[in-house]
């Protein structure tokens, strides 16, 4: 099931409100302008992982409790079957699969994520995200074009890529066809949930 954007932001105005935050802290807190904060936090424009991802942290709850309304509850493990997680939608047609949503003070954010091949993005600059932490990725078919800050590199399958998330990063498919990669996303240490 996809998050419904307006449902999503709708949570995130209320847990900003009932928790006394501003919207200029929120918009401080996630990198954005107060309008363009406002924008998100009103639904009208499509909300980033990065986005939800800072929102969470700077609210203190879970990027699921934000996407679902349902806090996470499973403490042992989880088992998530092929092709099941929760399908998260963004970024021009990226699609992420939550491979454990339901697993309680995760750690770290596990997701397989497809990256369109768009046409267009091939010979322009790749757009860098910013959110703190590290990050594993690892492809699985396809091929991609990564850039971390100024540098980039072509990545196809096998290939594993570890690096500090907190810096410029940020990837397209190529060769053609979508890329899909492991992506695993690690709390700062100290702001992982306990």
């Amino acid at each position: 099931m996809e998050p419904n954007i307006k449902e999503v932001a709708n949570r995130i105005r209320s847990l900003r409100e009932d928790s006394d935050i501003t919207m200029q802290e929120m918009a401080d807190a996630t990198g954005r302008s107060l309008a363009e904060y406002a924008a998100q936090e009103s639904g009208e424009q499509d909300l980033s992982f990065t986005f939800l991802y800072k929102c969470a942290d700077r609210l203190g709850v879970d990027v699921i409790e934000l996407l679902t309304g349902e806090t996470p509850h499973l403490t042992g493990y989880q088992l998530t079957e092929a092709g099941d997680g929760l399908c998260i939608k963004r970024r021009a047609g990226f699609e992420y699969l939550h491979k454990a949503p339901h697993f309680r003070h995760k750690l770290a954010e596990p997701f397989l994520v497809t990256a369109p091949y768009i046409e267009e993005e091939q010979d322009a600059p790749i757009h860098l995200s910013y959110h703190a932490g590290q990050e594993i990725d690892y492809i699985v078919s396809g091929r991609m074009r990564f850039a971390f800050e100024d540098r980039v590199m072509e990545l196809g399958p096998g290939d594993f890529l570890m690096y500090d998330s907190g810096r410029g990063h940020g990837m397209i498919a190529t060769g053609g066809e979508p890329c899909t990669f492991i992506a695993i996303v690690i709390r700062p240490h100290e702001d992982a949930i306990i």
